[in-house]
């Protein structure tokens, strides 16, 4: 059941899955998807009694697309709206890749508001980029070649991207849909969410972390390197890292099986 929420005059689309469910699972997905990256995750847990709340990020699948507001502070303000809207309480927050970064500030600017556990995957914090003192993540160059690519041929662009995205082999039919949901995004939001990935850091808001912190990593992301997953792990005083070792960055798809249900699993404890 879809529906939206209104913050300061941008719809935000949220898909509310089973909403009499016994736990909720809130999930944000990655640059430059939507909600629609979990379908996986959404044909399955509600069959075993979980609600799934799919928040697509402004700019990208059915929200809004200003041409501002891309920045972590605003994106994780959208989420707050959400969970006020719909109140919830005591749930799971899932966040993979941008969306990942977007649930870490979360949990710093507005105190896990709401969240009893939180899931990182592939999660692209502290800091996707490698910075003077920083010596892991990708290179700058990456980012900006994405951003030129994205105001020059975004098609191609994401193109390649999808190329980087899975391990596992995939159909034709199975990349091409990928690559619509890519295109479902506006190329002014794809842009300035890969600008946040320069411009922002999460150190802080990774030390305030105080929830049971699951974080889920394939060793073989070409997208997020699996460093960075070791160093949330260092970070976060109650985490526990599971490698997934025949996953890239998209480890709820590549080992989707094994992903959900470990889901679970966490979410129950």
């Amino acid at each position: 059941m879809g529906c939206y929420v209104n913050v300061n005059n941008v719809n935000i689309y949220v898909e509310d899955l089973n909403p009499e469910g016994k736990k909720t699972i809130v999930f944000l997905h990655g640059w430059p998807g939507n909600h629609n990256l979990f379908e996986y995750q959404f044909d399955k847990l509600p069959q075993f009694g979980y609600r799934c709340v799919g928040i697509d990020t402004r700019g990208f699948g059915k929200s809004d697309k200003p041409f501002y507001g891309y920045d972590y502070n605003t994106l994780s303000d959208d989420v707050r709206a959400v969970v006020e809207t719909l109140g919830l309480r005591d749930f799971t927050l899932a966040g993979h890749s941008t969306g990942g970064a977007i649930a870490v500030r979360y949990m710093g600017r507005h105190k896990g508001y709401g969240v009893n556990k939180l899931v990182l995957i592939a999660a692209a914090a502290p800091s996707l980029v490698k910075r003077p003192n920083f010596p892991y993540g990708v290179d700058e160059k990456v980012v900006l070649d994405i951003i030129e690519g994205t105001y020059n041929d975004r098609p191609q662009m994401l193109r390649n991207f999808g190329d980087r995205f899975f391990f596992q082999h995939t159909s034709q039919a199975f990349s091409d849909w990928f690559f619509q949901l890519g295109l479902q995004a506006a190329g002014w939001a794809t842009a300035a969410v890969a600008k946040t990935w320069i411009n922002e850091v999460l150190f802080a808001d990774l030390q305030a972390i105080q929830v049971p912190t699951l974080i889920i990593h394939g060793i073989h992301d070409k997208v997020v390197p699996f460093q960075l997953a070791e160093i949330q792990r260092s970070m976060i005083r109650n985490s526990t890292l599971v490698p997934f070792k025949f996953s890239g960055h998209a480890t709820f798809y590549d080992q989707k099986d094994e992903f959900n249900v470990l889901l679970m699993n966490f979410t129950e404890r």
